[in-house]
């Protein structure tokens, strides 16, 4: 069971056992092992120019006593997360998001100016099965497709009237224990929770971010 503590500026997802999780969080990316997912909230003003980010968040991660767990950086209100859960065939799949729009893009293009470098959509998804980790690369993927689905529904657009489909800086951290279940696309069970579970977290954290600051994201030229 996920135990979610909002400690400003933490939010920090125990996952009540060490598990395997994927992601390309700035902190301990790729496959590792933890117990706790964290996102550490920031604001633009925090990632001077001459900050050496790494350096200074492994010094907040340890201070957090959280070096071997998976951390990631959002300057989303973190009291701001949204939880959904979705469970097919015995396979529950729970997702937790917070959704900033500030940094958004659509696919094939990049804005002329750079927006602001974190306003982003965090997610940590947890599998409450046994994955290969071809399995949880394949998971990995359905959840960055839900992603996209619900943030192209959402209708944001971008200044020169494109379509957002997510933002330059979207991270995905997906927990799952090693198993051996073996598939995990849109035809499965597991592929259909964490469709379901993903999609509606972010749908509802977009809306939310939208309510606040309207469903156009400046940065290109119009």
């Amino acid at each position: 069971m996920t135990v979610l503590t909002l400690a400003r500026p933490w939010l920090i997802a125990d996952l009540g056992q060490e598990m395997r999780v994927l992601s390309f969080a700035p902190w301990r990316p790729g496959f590792a092992t933890a117990r706790r997912i964290l996102w550490r909230e920031v604001r633009n003003a925090d990632l001077t120019p001459d900050l050496d980010v790494d350096r200074w968040f492994a010094a907040e991660m340890a201070g957090q006593g959280a070096s071997g767990d998976v951390g990631m950086l959002t300057s989303r209100d973190i009291g701001r997360h949204f939880t959904a859960q979705a469970e097919v065939e015995g396979i529950a799949v729970t997702c937790i998001a917070t959704v900033g729009l500030g940094n958004a893009e659509t696919a094939g293009a990049r804005r002329a100016t750079a927006p602001a470098p974190v306003g982003t959509i965090n997610l940590a998804v947890v599998v409450g099965a046994g994955l290969t980790e071809t399995a949880q690369l394949e998971a990995l993927t359905i959840v960055a497709e839900a992603r996209t689905a619900a943030v192209m529904d959402s209708g944001l657009r971008l200044g020169n009237g494109a379509r957002a489909t997510g933002t330059g800086t979207d991270c995905i951290a997906l927990a799952a224990r090693p198993g051996e279940m073996r598939f995990a696309g849109l035809h499965t069970a597991l592929g259909e929770a964490l469709g379901r579970a993903v999609r509606q977290a972010v749908a509802v954290g977009a809306e939310d971010w939208m309510l606040e600051n309207g469903r156009v994201a400046d940065g290109y030229p119009p």
